[in-house]
């Protein structure tokens, strides 16, 4: 068993979506555990738990902004990507089957905490709140679905991201919640090809699986 992994690079959402689609049913036909990587140009995504009043501001003035609203099957409800946030897209059939989804969460949760560690920061787990957070400060959030016993989307961690457009939204339904980045933690820039490689070594520590380099 093993990981390929797949850099996608700075993607626009939609587009990547059909990747993970076309990736998805790839690996419900093949087993295969295909661990996509990317970034998204600015999009506020909405998740199945999604409520109105989780948008600060409407679509025509994110519109405005240049940030479009994008409906998803993920689980929670509005999440900010944008550059600088490294995107991770876990497509997993046999190691998706090996966990069920609550231990797959916690194992995506623990990708981050590793991927942190590398940088020096500390996260830990609430209870009940799927993510990441530095001193009560999120700083990574997870979403998946699960179709045919394959995984579907993933995390998302701040790694060097604009802040600013998390104010639009109410950050995973989450009132009152400050988000930070691992940029704004140790006060230094964040090259995100050195983060990239970072995660491929995070995951093929807590999967506990080689992880190699494919195509999607």
């Amino acid at each position: 068993m093993e990981i390929l992994f797949v850099p996608l690079g700075l993607t626009d959402y939609q587009c990547a979506w059909r990747t993970q689609q076309c990736t998805h049913a790839r690996c419900q036909e093949t087993g295969e555990n295909i661990l996509l990587v990317t970034e998204h140009h600015p999009v506020v995504t909405f998740g199945y738990r999604r409520q109105a009043d989780h948008l600060r501001l409407s679509r025509a003035e994110l519109a405005k902004k240049g940030i479009p609203l994008v409906e998803s099957t993920r689980g929670g409800s509005a999440t900010y990507h944008g550059p600088g946030q490294l995107i991770a897209y876990p497509i997993f059939s046999t190691l998706f089957r090996c966990y069920g989804v609550r231990t797959f969460i916690t194992r995506l949760e623990e990708v981050m905490r590793h991927l942190c560690a590398y940088y020096g920061v500390a996260v830990e787990r609430r209870l009940g709140l799927p993510g990441v957070w530095v001193r009560g400060r999120k700083i990574g959030a997870v979403g998946i679905a699960v179709q045919h016993r394959t995984s579907l989307h993933g995390f998302a961690l701040n790694i060097s991201i604009d802040l600013d457009p998390f104010s639009y939204i109410v950050p995973c339904g989450l009132p009152d919640t400050e988000v930070t980045s691992v940029a704004q933690e140790v006060r230094t820039s964040i090259e995100m090809r050195d983060a990239v490689q970072f995660t491929c070594r995070a995951f093929q520590e807590v999967f506990a699986v080689p992880v190699k380099e494919g195509k999607s």
